[in-house]
């Protein structure tokens, strides 16, 4: 008969640590109620921060410098539709319940292993998507201040942990109080651009992608730019995560409710598109002012531009580029962090049986992003998310097809 088990302090304390929902934000099971204490434009808000990721900018100066405008605006139309389509029941099931992607894959026939599986699979969009954003993070930290690239990584990553370390209850806060910096950066150098430069719109649209050959509709074109935009079909994991902790619709029929979970779920491929093809233009535009053609696809060099359109100095220019790189990144890399620690909480308690703790897969998850940064993943975006789009298309595609089909 062995003797009374002995734990030291520190053991205690990490025990209490992981017992901690305000941490752990109930990353193994459904949200409780009780904590469902926010209201839904909040949650909302909070969801939507997703959007000021630059990684959308540059898909779509990557597309139209490859396809063309017409066959990049052809697959940003088509799987612009497919995304909601998929999105609409999968958040609407998470705010309803309160629960997470590893959840709803299960209960949608995945099973016990299947749920590992596809949780491994969300887990790899969260540090991909990390990578490429503070990769851009880090670009604009050397081009403002001279910064080494490598030292840039590891700032650019580390400075998520402990924002994300406490969940949602920070996060929702940083959120909402960066989003209206955000869309005044964001919206400022457009406007600008459209009232000082009205010939950039129809340069986009005339512009026939690097070698000359996509002034039309062509099919292959095409597919290939949907295969790269198809795998932002995960993002849908990044809204469900904060979505199960929207309240409860107060009536079947709550209007209010419907919008912030529409606006908060599916609805934020809308501005998304609008980005996509934002970057288009500012990829044109930035060839058109001298960028080449390798570094056209870079949000630093579009905003370089952009913001040239508000000031006329160069170093003003370059300031407020970086301004709006670091806003945007730190808004997106919130998300991605805190959506990769619940992806491998899930994952690695069903495959070890055990679970450490939310930090410490939060850190696990930076750790991988630093080491793709470091190979240099934003510049393989063309040929990386289409293999990606393969399987995250299949997951996402059947789990909406379960709820949307077979559970009504």
């Amino acid at each position: 008969m062995s003797g009374p088990q002995r734990i030291i302090p520190i053991r205690r304390d990490y025990n209490r640590l992981v017992a901690n929902e305000t941490l752990e934000d109930y990353a193994l099971r459904f949200t409780a109620k009780k904590a469902r204490r926010w209201s839904g434009f909040a949650v909302a808000q909070t969801a939507l921060g997703s959007v000021s990721f630059l990684a959308l900018e540059a898909i779509g100066g990557t597309l139209v410098l490859t396809a063309g405008f017409v066959n990049a605006l052809a697959a940003i139309l088509v799987v612009g539709l497919l995304i909601f389509a998929t999105a609409a029941p999968i958040t609407t099931y998470a705010a309803r319940h309160g629960l997470d992607m590893d959840l709803l894959t299960r209960g949608a026939g995945f099973g016990y292993l299947g749920s590992t599986v596809t949780s491994l699979i969300y887990a790899s969009f969260t540090f991909l998507f990390f990578a490429i954003e503070a990769a851009i993070m880090a670009l604009a930290l050397q081009l403002c201040l001279g910064v080494p690239l490598w030292i840039g990584y590891l700032v650019c990553a580390a400075v998520v942990i402990p924002l994300v370390a406490y969940g949602i209850r920070l996060i929702s806060r940083l959120q909402i109080w960066t989003q209206p910096v955000w869309l005044a950066l964001g919206l400022l150098p457009v406007l600008c651009i459209a009232v000082r430069d009205p010939a950039a719109l129809r340069a986009l649209a005339a512009f026939p992608g690097l070698d000359g050959r996509g002034d039309g509709f062509d099919l292959a074109r095409f597919g290939a730019a949907t295969g790269v935009l198809l795998a932002l079909l995960a993002q849908v994991g990044e809204q469900v995560d904060f979505l199960r902790f929207m309240p409860e619709a107060k009536a079947p029929g709550d209007r209010r409710w419907w919008f912030a979970v529409l606006a908060g779920g599916a609805g934020w491929i809308l501005p998304g598109m609008a980005k996509i093809l934002l970057g288009a233009g500012l990829a044109v535009l930035a060839l058109s002012h001298g960028v080449p053609a390798g570094e056209a696809a870079e949000p630093t060099q579009m905003y370089r531009v952009a913001f040239s359109y508000v000031t006329g100095d160069d170093r003003a220019a370059l300031l407020l580029m970086g301004a709006f790189v670091l806003v945007s990144q730190l808004k997106i890399n919130l998300t991605n962090a805190y959506a990769g620690s619940i992806a491998w909480s899930n994952f690695f308690s069903r495959l070890t049986h055990s679970h450490p703790g939310r930090v410490v897969w939060l850190v696990f998850n930076v750790a991988i992003a630093v080491l793709l940064m470091e190979l240099g993943i934003d510049k393989t975006i063309e040929s990386t998310l289409p293999l990606y789009a393969s399987v995250v298309s299949a997951w996402v595609g059947a789990l909406a097809a379960d709820l949307a089909v077979n559970k009504p």
